[in-house]
């Protein structure tokens, strides 16, 4: 598999005429669920959505906060249940990396203690920010049609309790060559998917595909992938994680028809580059 998946990355980025800097490939690595690491062209490291140490799907041996790497620079939710900030504190604290996430949540996270408020930023859905400098990378938070609420158990009663989580989110994501990622986060469709793609001209996908009752099934994800956003690449996620999410790739690639977007079916644990 891992030479098969090599060459289909080449082939990948042969047919996309993607950018190409004098720097670093662009890594895009699939934890499973709707985590990612992505590590920019010139090595910045952002992690989104980490469900990493607890997520059944990801292989064993990443399934330490370790795996992550030994730098992280930026952490992202998308918003606030478990299965996508599992992790976020832990590893804002491990490598001292800004958070940013839904206003909301990130407000919460600072009063319930979890990250510091020095690290924890706000943002809502149009909002723009440059990270690492004006000439770095550009981060769009976009919409997404789904909720937010955060769980915490109290460790001084030790029952269960829900907190504000603010508004749930996508992320567009340039990096320094000006390769667009977009994160859709949890959502079902909407139509402004298509305004937002002609407006930043997306080259890479992740697009949830689990359907059940929470995220776009295989069919409704392909038709947002083919017909509204158009990136040129797509890698699906978002799905087999529990009972509820039951879309498959191979559904969503039957969907997918004849469509010119590239498919990319990256198993968890595995490693695009571009």
């Amino acid at each position: 598999m891992k030479h098969s998946l090599k060459a289909l990355v080449a082939a990948c980025a042969l047919a996309l005429s993607l950018p190409v800097l004098a720097q670093d490939k662009i890594k895009v690595q699939w934890f499973g669920q709707a985590a990612f690491k992505i590590t920019t062209p010139t090595g910045k490291v952002i992690v989104i959505d980490p469900w990493i140490t607890s997520n059944p799907r990801t292989p064993e041996a990443l399934r330490k906060l370790e795996a992550v790497g030994p730098k992280v620079d930026l952490v992202l939710t998308t918003h606030a249940h478990f299965d996508h900030m599992a992790d976020a504190p832990a590893l804002v604290k491990l490598h001292n990396a800004p958070f940013w996430g839904p206003a909301g949540m990130a407000q919460s996270m600072v009063f319930l203690g979890l990250t510091p408020p020095e690290l924890t930023n706000r943002m809502n859905k149009g909002g723009t920010i440059r990270p690492f400098g004006p000439d770095g990378v550009k981060i769009t938070m976009t919409y997404a049609e789904h909720s937010s609420e955060l769980s915490w158990k109290n460790p001084a009663t030790n029952k269960d309790e829900v907190h504000i989580g603010g508004e749930a989110c996508g992320f567009i994501i340039e990096l320094e060559n000006g390769f667009k990622i977009w994160h859709l986060g949890d959502t079902g469709l909407y139509g402004d998917m298509k305004f937002l793609a002609e407006r930043h001209k997306i080259d890479l996908l992740l697009v949830p595909i689990g359907g059940g009752q929470f995220v776009m099934n295989p069919e409704d994800a392909a038709y947002a992938t083919r017909d509204l956003i158009k990136p040129k690449a797509v890698i699906p996620m978002h799905y087999a994680a529990n009972r509820f999410l039951v879309g498959t790739p191979e559904q969503f690639g039957k969907a997918m028809g004849n469509s010119a977007v590239k498919l990319l079916t990256v198993k968890e644990g595995e490693t695009v580059e571009f």
